[in-house]
């Protein structure tokens, strides 16, 4: 007898753009339960993304940076306590997997990779570089009391979010989001200055990042010499930027965080993949996107499944090879 989910647990503590993706069960479960208590476990610093959130109930905070281990075991003991029906983990490493195997949920779904899976009732393979989207493999866990089919991830900045970035909006405009955590996964700053350059004089160009990449944009605004684009890195938070997406005439992004910021709102967008390729899955899901990729064929390429702090081959030719013309083209 299959077991329908009242109160049901979405566990997902890595990074933005993961969890963003996993806003897509979120919207799955509502449409098919929408009776259901979702509560939506994030790691601490990524609770924004899902402030004020609609169909969440609650946002638990696991703090990994301070007592990780004291906090996971006080955790477990909420999780307990709450009583949920369902844990759905949508993490294959073992902190999590042992919150999931321990939760005592009458459902405990994830993905047969990780270690404590011997302790959960379903699980789901996880396979990455075949094509399919981390939203398509997140299904899995949650297709037994849905359906087969992925719903896509979306945010829900409030008011005063889109009060915030009014100001910026009284002319056309693109973003640009030129910095990513690993240096293989980010466009060249002198390959952002050549587009930055050929965007047309009619359009504003606002470039978007967190407060540490303040300088590191100002330093690339000073190589501008036909445009010069407005630096708000550390002016906006998660949810005013992914406002100030909706409306560009397009958003140009790595395969980063700020590409999921646009797939939740529906947002264009045009995504740069360097050494990392589209069949890992972590792909636009916008109506209007794009991807744009080297055209050549590099043997090295992809050189792993998350970036490097420096290409392993010391060319980047994954990054240098893009051309300027296929960036402005999709906006043209």
């Amino acid at each position: 007898m299959t077991i329908v989910p009242n109160k049901i647990l979405i566990i997902q503590t890595a990074f933005i753009g993961d969890v963003i993706l996993a806003t897509a069960l979120i919207e799955k479960i509502r449409a098919h339960l929408p009776k259901a208590q979702i509560d939506y476990l994030v790691r601490k610093g990524n609770e924004a993304l899902v402030q004020n959130h609609p169909h969440i109930n609650e946002v638990i905070i696991w703090d990994k940076k301070s007592d990780k281990y004291k906090n996971l075991y006080r955790l477990l003991k909420k999780i307990r306590n709450t009583k949920y029906d369902a844990i759905v983990n949508t993490q294959r490493f073992g902190a999590t997997g042992m919150l999931t195997a321990l939760s005592r949920a009458g459902i405990r779904s994830g993905f047969s990779k990780n270690p404590f899976s011997i302790g959960f009732t379903h699980t789901a393979a996880h396979e990455i570089g075949d094509g399919t989207h981390e939203v398509e493999r997140n299904q899995k866990l949650i297709s037994f009391f849905t359906d087969d089919i992925a719903a896509k991830p979306k945010l829900y900045p409030s008011n005063a979010d889109f009060d915030k970035i009014s100001q910026y909006q009284n002319l056309p405009y693109v973003t640009i989001s030129p910095t990513s955590v690993w240096f293989t996964k980010q466009y060249p700053a002198y390959k952002w200055v050549e587009l930055i350059d050929r965007i047309p004089k009619n359009l504003n160009v606002f470039l978007l990042g967190g407060p540490d990449d303040k300088e590191v944009i100002n330093q690339l605004i000073a190589k501008c010499q036909l445009n010069i684009p407005e630096n708000l890195a550390g002016q906006l938070s998660f949810l005013q930027s992914a406002a100030l997406m909706q409306n560009s005439k397009m958003n140009y992004v790595n395969d980063s965080g700020p590409l999921h910021l646009c797939s939740a709102m529906n947002a264009p967008v045009t995504s740069v993949f360097c050494s990392t390729i589209p069949d890992f899955g972590f792909t636009p899901l916008s109506d209007k996107k794009h991807i744009v990729e080297t055209k050549n064929k590099l043997d090295c390429r992809p050189c792993g499944l998350h970036g490097h702090k420096s290409c392993p081959e010391s060319h980047f030719e994954c990054a240098n090879t893009i051309e300027t013309e296929q960036l402005i083209s999709t906006l043209e």
